[in-house]
């Protein structure tokens, strides 16, 4: 009897083994997810499509809150910390399963398990976090940050009820600290990098929302050369259509657009041009003579133009 509680006692603490194995697959799929939008980020693999053609996910992505540090020409993606804790995760499932260290197995296994939820807490905690941002404050969906939110919940959850836990009060209060020490590093870094709340506030009537995406060096060098061509984007202040536009190319290349207000109560407007060029749809490009209403691609305009740089937006 002592002996069936001993070998019942030592399965417990090496936990689950299918577990482990749905954590090596689960976390795998996680390394794919951040580490495509990482490679993406760094200019190695192309655009990123949302499947099913929606537009969020390059929206999301190139918002502030897709770079985790930035300064001057140096930043880190926020992919990139996301693709360490998978790699990290798939260790621990990982680890005690090598030959070598059979004899503290045990050992290890209970570490490995530890590791593994504080780490899993702590990105389930922060894609929440993410989700609700990219909800309330982005207003668009990417299925990219949607598949690592579940991968990281079924990770912690694989983790919860497979791990062989001994005292689950212990594991909940730890986890529970985990959980708001992440909650609270997540807001204040949601907050610092969030531009909106670094702009002045603007009271000037008739003016449009700021970008708030942050531009890639290939859009700035396509907005300077739309510049140097003589292209020009008329719109309207109030046009969402135009907004999105301008995300499209980001904060820093925005800026550099050749843009006229065409909106009669705009700010500094220029509505006799507008009128005289007979404009009449918002956003609409003015290219080598020819006029032409609608949301553009990047890929469009700089076909358009003849942009012989990198089409890499």
């Amino acid at each position: 009897m002592r002996s069936s509680r001993l070998t019942s006692r030592r399965r417990q603490d090496l936990g689950s083994k299918w577990a482990r194995v749905s954590i090596a697959i689960l976390s795998t799929v996680g390394v794919i997810d951040t580490g495509s939008i990482t490679l993406n980020k760094w200019g190695l693999i192309g655009n990123l499509n949302c499947p099913g053609g929606l537009v969020g996910c390059d929206k999301v992505l190139n918002s502030p809150w897709g770079t985790f540090f930035q300064k001057n020409n140096f930043s880190i993606p926020l992919s990139l910390v996301g693709l360490i804790s998978y790699l990290l995760i798939l260790l621990m499932a990982i680890f005690p399963l090598i030959p070598i260290l059979q004899n503290q197995k045990n050992n290890i296994s209970k570490i490995a398990w530890w590791v593994s939820f504080y780490i899993s807490t702590s990105t389930c905690v922060f894609s929440l976090i993410l989700i609700s941002i990219m909800i309330f404050k982005i207003k668009a969906f990417c299925f990219f940050c949607l598949l690592s939110c579940l991968v990281s919940l079924s990770i912690l959850l694989l983790n919860l009820f497979g791990g062989g836990w001994e005292n689950y009060g212990k594991l909940f209060f730890r986890g529970f600290l985990m959980s708001v020490a992440v909650l609270l590093a997540g807001l204040i870094w949601s907050s610092s990098v969030d531009t909106s709340t670094k702009e002045v506030a603007n009271n000037v009537q008739g003016t449009p929302p700021a970008v708030i995406a942050i531009s890639s060096p290939e859009k700035i060098k396509l907005a300077e050369h739309l510049t140097k061509e003589g292209a020009v984007m008329y719109n309207a202040y109030w046009c969402p259509h135009c907004h999105d536009q301008k995300e499209m190319f980001g904060k820093e290349a925005a800026e550099k657009l050749n843009l006229v207000e065409c909106a009669k109560d705009g700010f500094n407007n220029k509505r006799e041009l507008c009128e005289a060029k007979g404009i009449t749809g918002f956003p609409s490009w003015e290219i080598n003579g020819s006029i032409d209403s609608g949301v553009k691609s990047l890929e469009e305009l700089a076909d358009l133009t003849n942009y012989n740089g990198s089409n890499n937006f």
